[in-house]
């Protein structure tokens, strides 16, 4: 017998669409007033629609446009041979082209899980059930976020669309509000904190000298204490001696230490030196990283982000291996709205063990592009949605009116230093500063 033929892809819809996003500070420079995404809609032969959200760029966009063609008619239940296809297409990802950008910029990890989304939203719709039932099933029913703060110049980010609002409370307010010393991430945290109840407080570092930013890790110890767990995330910007001086300085108040250094083998040094966990989604990115990794103990946490290991079941993969080698899984985030949060909620709710809050970006967008607007945090987690699918759906005007920024922005990729020189004549990108 001639096995039965799922869902087959009729169309692919690629837009890209810019959304606003504050000026907020990081060891490549600084964001632009508007972050780059991409929506891929899948539709199959019965009309079906599956849809995902990636980080965007021209380059994607236009590798994206060329796989359009070899997935069309294609099953979206035969995800390893919409895999394949690919690969033998683009070929596959090396570690060492994730290059020395904070950022993941690798092609065929962007496509593919583009498309898997897009397939699982389809294959859950056609089933019946939530994608985190594809997963392997719900492990909890809230998936626990943390707060995640950022040094910011004042402003709201759009600048091209609107300025800030003098009249916002709360937040809003905050959201808007300057933060560039100790004060004024307190006052950040504690705004965020309030408006979505998060139980965790990360800082983005790599931006100032390191004692100041310890000096702000401190200073959300005492503002918060001992209950709340904190992290910090210098973006592989410190030498070696320096991440381990600062380091043994936070020891008493940190739950881990993010990318203090670059490299698994710098990260192994300082993991040997220090008592506080080390976490990275810079070191090991890929599943060719895990095993030097391993060998040599470059980290104890594992940042995943289904964006960049190649979609939602690779991410599963990863967590057992995780298990495996005593290893613990976490997320990481980066500008995003609700239907990257949704699949990260779905994969989350999977993960046999969650011992760590998972990063999000969220609080600093305002857009969004699903039917019913922004998703809900409660006490710091979102529920898994509900309904078939990823359980979110399009929000087809939304998507027009946010290509329309994409449009009139005029920014093809994510390029923090150049923005950065806007504020800073002549700063220059380090990959190693202090």
């Amino acid at each position: 017998m001639t096995p039965k033929t799922g869902p087959c892809i009729r169309e692919m819809h690629i837009t890209p669409i810019a959304i606003v996003d504050p000026p907020l500070l990081n060891a490549a420079g600084l964001h632009a007033p508007y972050a780059l995404r991409t929506v891929v809609e899948l539709v199959t032969e019965d009309g079906i629609s599956g849809i995902s959200e990636i980080p965007g760029n021209t380059a994607i966009d236009a590798a994206l446009d060329l796989a359009r063609d070899l997935i069309i008619g294609l099953d979206v239940f035969q995800l390893n041979q919409i895999r394949r296809v690919l690969e033998d297409h683009f070929g596959t990802d090396s570690a060492a082209e994730r290059g020395l950008s904070p950022w993941d910029q690798r092609k065929l990890v962007h496509i593919f899980s583009a498309i898997e989304v897009a397939c699982m939203d389809i294959i859950g719709k056609v089933t019946n059930r939530p994608v985190v039932d594809l997963l392997g099933g719900k492990m909890r029913d809230q998936v626990p976020f943390a707060a995640y703060l950022f040094y910011k110049y004042e402003g709201a980010g759009g600048e091209l669309a609107f300025g800030t609002d003098p009249n916002a409370q709360g937040w809003a307010a905050a959201r808007q509000a300057a933060a560039l010393d100790p004060a004024g991430i307190v006052a950040q945290a504690k705004a965020m904190c309030h408006e979505f109840g998060f139980k965790s407080i990360k800082l983005k570092g790599g931006v100032f000298e390191p004692q100041q930013e310890v000096d702000a890790m401190f200073a959300l110890h005492d503002a918060f204490g001992p209950d709340v767990p904190l992290r910090l995330d210098p973006n592989a910007l410190w030498t070696v001696e320096t991440a381990i001086q600062y380091g043994r300085q936070m020891e008493p108040i940190l739950e881990y230490l993010e990318d203090p250094v670059r490299g698994q083998a710098n990260m192994a040094q300082v993991r040997k030196a220090l008592r506080t966990p080390l976490a990275t989604n810079m070191c090991t990115t890929s599943f060719e990283d895990i095993p030097n990794s391993i060998a040599i103990g470059a980290e104890d946490i594992i940042l995943s982000d289904h964006h960049f290991w190649g979609g939602l079941r690779a991410s599963m993969t990863l967590t057992g291996i995780c298990s495996t080698f005593g290893r613990d899984l976490s997320m990481h985030s980066n500008s995003h709205l609700g239907i990257s949060l949704a699949a990260m909620v779905h994969l989350g709710a999977a993960l046999p063990h969650l011992p760590y809050a998972l990063d999000t970006h969220y609080p600093w967008q305002s857009d969004e592009v699903i039917v019913g607007g922004r998703m809900k945090f409660e006490d710091g987690a979102v529920a898994v949605p509900q309904g078939p699918g990823l359980g979110v759906e399009l929000d087809r005007e939304a998507l027009a009116s946010l290509h329309q920024n994409y449009l009139a922005c005029g920014l093809t990729k994510r390029d923090d230093e150049i923005e950065m020189q806007k504020k800073q004549p002549g700063w220059t990108f380090q990959a190693v500063r202090w």
